[in-house]
This record gives C-alpha cells, sequence and structure tokens, in this order.
C-alpha cells in the first residue's frame, strides 16, 4: 500500500490514558489486527495530571510519566503515528483523512482526543508568555520561561488545573496571584466547605488569590506579557500567565461526518456513537452515568478515560458489558492529597466528617438523604471504603454516623 493510502483494523484517535489503555486491552485480549494510534502530540503516550504537578516541578523526568516504555508499542504491533491529526471521517468509506494528507481505512474507529484548552478571548491574550496547560509542550514552554527568569505568575482560573499549578508555581519560588470569576474556588465541583479549605491553604502559602474577578486585558509590552488587568480597574504585574479554564471537546470532524452531539459526542452504553462502527472515549465522550442518576454528562478525568477504554476493548472482541464505573478523581497540591469518589451533582446537603484544622477530614454529599459522592482530604481510609458504600448504591442514612469519623463507612454498607 502506498504511504498516503493505509489500512487498518482499528484505528484510534488521541494518544492519551484513554486512547493508550484502549491498544493495550485490545491486545491483552487477544485483538491480533493491526491498530494505528494517531496523536497530534509528537510524543510517545504519557500521563496528563502530572503536567501541572510532579513534572512541572521539575519531581519526574518526561521518562517516569510514560504511560508505557517507548519499545512496548512496536513489542505489542501498536503503530504510533505521531504528530499527526484526523482532518476529517467518510463513515460510509470507513476511512479518516490525515493532516499529513494521507488517508487511513479501518474496521473499527476509536475516538479519544480528549479537548483543547478554553482559550482567552480578552485583549492581549495571544502575548507571548500566555500559557495553557494541555501536553509536554506547554509544560515545557513553562519550565523554559520559569529558567529564563520569569518569577511572577498570574493563573486564571481556580479549578484543580489552576491551584495545582499555582501550588507548584509558589514551590519555585515563584509569586502567584490567582483569578477566579466565582465567589470561590472549585465552586464548580465541590462545596463551599473544601473551596474555603483550599482558599486557605494557598493563602498560607502566600498565594494572592482574588475572588469574584474578571480579567478585562492581558497587558503587554514588546509582544510579551507584563501584567493582567481586572473588570475592577486592578492591574497586576507579572512575567507569566497560566490560563486553566476548562476544555473544548475536540470533536468536529465526528460532528462534521454526522455523528450527534452537542457538548461532546453522544454515546450508548458501549461507547458507540451514532455512527456505525466508531466509539468515542474520555473527555469528549457525553454518556448517561448510573451515578448521575443517568444524567448525560461528559467526565475529565482519567479513571473515565481508562474505564471506557476497557468497556470499548471489551465490545470490539464481542463482550458488551455496559459502562458502569463508579468516577473518581484525585488532586495534589502541597503536601494535600485529596481524593474524590462519586458526583456531588445536585446535592443538597454537605456533612463535614472531621475537623477542616486538622488537614484530614472528608465531606459528604447527600442527596435527599442518600450519600453520591465523597471529598476525601488525608484521608485514605474513607475513600477507599466510601468509594465501596458508593458502589453499593446506598439508601438513606443517618447522618450523625456519617458526619463521626469514629463510626468506619464500611459499617453503613
Amino acid at each position: 500500500m502506498s504511504a498516503s493510502s493505509e489500512s487498518a483494523d482499528i484505528v484510534i484517535v488521541g494518544t492519551g490514558h484513554g486512547g493508550a489503555q484502549a491498544a493495550i486491552a485490545l491486545r491483552q485480549r487477544g485483538h491480533e489486527g493491526r491498530i494505528v494510534m494517531i496523536g497530534r502530540d509528537r510524543a510517545p503516550p504519557y500521563e496528563r495530571p502530572p503536567l501541572s504537578k510532579e513534572y512541572l516541578a521539575g519531581d519526574k523526568p518526561f521518562e517516569r510519566i510514560l504511560i508505557r516504555p517507548e519499545a512496548f508499542w512496536e513489542d505489542k504491533g501498536v503503530d504510533l503515528r505521531l504528530g499527526a491529526a484526523v482532518t476529517a471521517i467518510d463513515p460510509a468509506a470507513h476511512a479518516v483523512s490525515l493532516s499529513d494528507g494521507g488517508t487511513l481505512t479501518y474496521r473499527k474507529l476509536i475516538w479519544s482526543a480528549g479537548g483543547d484548552p478554553r482559550r482567552l478571548s480578552t485583549p492581549g491574550a495571544n502575548l507571548k508568555g500566555v500559557y495553557y496547560v494541555r501536553d509536554k509542550t506547554d509544560a515545557d514552554a513553562m519550565m523554559a520561561a520559569l529558567e529564563a527568569g520569569a518569577r511572577r505568575a498570574v493563573v486564571i482560573g481556580g479549578g484543580y488545573i489552576g491551584l495545582e499549578a499555582a501550588a507548584v508555581l509558589r514551590k519555585l519560588d515563584c509569586e502567584v496571584t490567582l483569578v477566579e470569576a466565582q465567589d470561590r474556588v472549585l465552586a464548580r465541583v465541590a462545596g463551599e466547605t473544601l473551596s474555603r479549605f483550599y482558599e486557605a491553604e494557598h493563602r498560607a502559602q502566600g498565594v494572592d488569590i482574588r475572588l469574584s474577578s474578571g480579567v478585562s486585558a492581558i497587558l503587554g509590552a514588546d509582544g510579551a506579557v507584563t501584567g493582567v488587568a481586572l473588570e475592577s480597574g486592578d492591574e497586576i504585574e507579572c512575567d507569566m500567565v497560566i490560563v486553566g479554564i476548562g476544555i473544548v471537546p475536540a470533536i468536529a470532524p465526528l460532528i462534521a461526518a454526522g455523528a450527534a452531539g452537542a457538548n461532546g459526542v453522544d454515546v450508548d452504553f458501549c461507547c458507540r456513537t451514532s455512527l456505525d462502527d466508531i466509539y468515542a472515549i474520555g473527555d469528549c465522550a457525553a454518556h448517561a452515568n448510573t451515578y448521575a442518576e443517568n444524567a448525560v454528562i461528559r467526565l475529565e478525568s482519567v479513571q473515565n478515560a481508562h474505564d471506557m477504554a476497557n468497556t470499548v476493548a471489551r465490545a470490539i472482541m464481542g463482550e458488551k458489558e455496559p459502562y458502569n464505573a463508579l468516577p473518581w478523581f484525585w488532586s495534589n497540591q502541597y503536601d494535600l492529597k485529596l481524593q474524590t469518589a462519586g458526583l456531588n451533582l445536585g446535592y443538597d446537603r454537605a456533612i463535614t466528617r472531621g475537623d477542616p484544622q486538622t488537614r484530614k477530614f472528608t465531606v459528604v454529599y447527600l442527596k435527599e438523604g442518600r450519600p453520591i459522592a465523597f471529598d476525601c482530604v488525608g484521608t485514605m481510609k474513607d475513600y477507599v471504603q466510601g468509594r465501596k458504600l458508593l458502589e453499593s448504591q446506598p439508601d438513606k442514612i443517618d447522618p450523625a454516623l456519617l458526619a463521626d469519623p469514629d463510626v468506619p463507612l464500611k459499617e453503613l454498607i
């Protein structure tokens, strides 16, 4: 076959956690056909969460965040097409067009392209010194700026990416101002107790947190960042700006090809899209989630990408088991480890288990008396037992028992 037109049994788009796990799971289950994995990244598959944590801090070299050693993929017969993107899909021909002008036909297509960072639309957003954290290239550019002497940073966005970046920058002795448009950090994902706890922790570490603050412009001189102007009229001088305001699902070729979807691409219980022989997994896949009362949602987590990949591998190999994994997440900031189990969507009560002053506590989220999620700060036992409790699909539980840290959660199952 010519270089411009090839065929594969399985084409996987995306080289992150989902795409890598799909290839691994297919080989583990005995798939023998040709697998081609296409990724915009020029590096072999690697873990993304450490980019804003251990990798940026210099605590882990790149080799230690590879999902598998580079030789693994050749050993398993997985062809990596790096530095390439899918520009179009022809569902009828079972073919994808690539950014290098080539085409690739497939029997099954797994779309695991994730998302692109949501971009600032304010004046000055394209100045040198404005960074997003999506891939190794972004993290490397930030590290280069720090090595060149950047020591004053503004982080825009008080979600996990922003807070983790702020923690690393403080560790590297940078002056950090964190700007959040809402009235508390983590407002979209956590209750007020956890938000106020992390605000206090970051302030204790020297981070200047500006809440309810919109950005009106990025200021610059000679094409480079010099500061950030807030809607309040305040101006913050800085050498670099890090933006963490969410992602936009990378699904344009799927939607253009006729796949159903709006906020992400719609998938069924086996992660199939509305297009024949095309699956979607990970951050970009909108699915009915058991732990969200079957609401259609997207989950941006390693767990979701990994478990959806296993679901697709089983389906392709003839084992159609519905995706039904309990969502879990984690975040490392300073010496604190946060572990979350379940989804707190629609919670109507939050109970604090333990004392936040001790820096070890759990927030239990309830809906109509049922626990639906746990945020565990330094409480590994609560996290492990809380996961099992949620998987048991609990009914109403006495709030006093949930609030008592001396009552093991396993006794409530």
